[in-house]
């Protein structure tokens, strides 16, 4: 007899012994009353000696009954405490998070749709990996996060990823204010040779709008002095020098406000990206994933942007 069998006769000498009617304990336990006392006999068959005493009135453990039911209300209390362990965990881990996030969108947008979350979901608890897209595609299609808060692309180039636009941005040459190209009214793109650059690396979408940008005035691209897949660090070397960057507009909303960065008036069009949620494509969002996304949907909304 295996030990499934063991437990589960032990379970239905505990359920006859509660309740003193082998016909009262097989109701109880989904069984027909020939069925309980076979499983009855087997186990007193395994173990060599009686374990009820049976009578008119009903049933009563024998001794060795006695001690086996000891045994057996042990094993249900641990399996009992064991099943709501699980589930607790179960349920813990339901409630757990990770995303990805890039920088421009860890400014408003993400801190902005977590205290949304808050008040709808409290118990759910986001753990946020941030990077550029470069660090962040893989992280998707490698389900190392549920999905990436970032630029997405104007069209899919990836088959395994879907990806959902909430609202756009744009880009700009960035530059501390005070720097000698803030003061004129209009900056060619022929002056933007002439400076020194901090830069995305050549992969990401912002690097490649601003050569492109150049090579559509006829220029040659720029070459970056520092490259980094940093944001921040770009930030605060353009505000301690006179090196320029390329940056969403999103990215330096604060520092704008304070009078630290400014946007470089360039003669030349203005480029445009799209915010939004990558995720892979054959997965379905997990209940506390698709709650962070609505509260980031009802956060894009020009209405509840500040």
């Amino acid at each position: 007899m295996d030990e499934r069998q063991h437990l589960s006769r032990l379970h239905h000498l505990v359920a006859a012994a509660r309740f003193g009617s082998l016909t009262d304990a097989a109701a109880h336990l989904g069984l027909s009353q020939p069925a309980l006392s076979k499983s009855i006999r087997a186990l007193e068959a395994a173990v060599g000696v009686p374990v009820l005493i049976r009578s008119r009135l009903g049933v009563t453990p024998t001794p060795a009954g006695e001690t086996l039911i000891a045994h057996g209300r042990v094993i249900e209390q641990a399996l009992h405490q064991a099943t709501q362990d699980v589930a607790r965990l179960r349920d813990a881990q339901r409630q757990q998070l990770v995303i990805g996030c890039g920088p421009s969108e860890a400014v408003r947008l993400l801190p902005a749709a977590l205290a949304l979350l808050h008040q709808t979901h409290p118990q759910i608890r986001v753990t946020v990996l941030y990077g550029l897209n470069e660090a962040l595609m893989p992280m998707v299609r490698s389900a190392e996060v549920e999905f990436a808060l970032s630029s997405v692309p104007r069209t899919a180039s990836d088959p395994d990823l879907a990806h959902e636009a909430l609202l756009g941005d744009r880009a700009a040459v960035i530059a501390r204010t005070g720097h000698p190209l803030s003061a004129r009214r209009q900056v060619r793109p022929a002056d933007l040779l002439q400076a020194r650059w901090i830069l995305a690396r050549r992969q990401e979408l912002e690097r490649r709008a601003l050569d492109e940008l150049l090579l559509n005035a006829g220029l040659r691209p720029v070459e970056a002095e520092v490259e980094t897949t940093s944001a921040e660090l770009m930030k605060s070397v353009v505000m301690h020098s006179d090196l320029l960057t390329f940056l969403p507009r999103e990215l330096m909303h604060w520092e704008e406000r304070a009078g630290l960065l400014c946007a470089l008036p360039v003669a030349a069009p203005q480029w445009a990206r799209s915010v939004g949620i990558t995720r892979l494509r054959r997965a379905r969002l997990r209940p506390a994933a698709a709650a962070l996304a609505g509260a980031l949907r009802e956060a894009a909304r020009p209405g509840n942007r500040r």
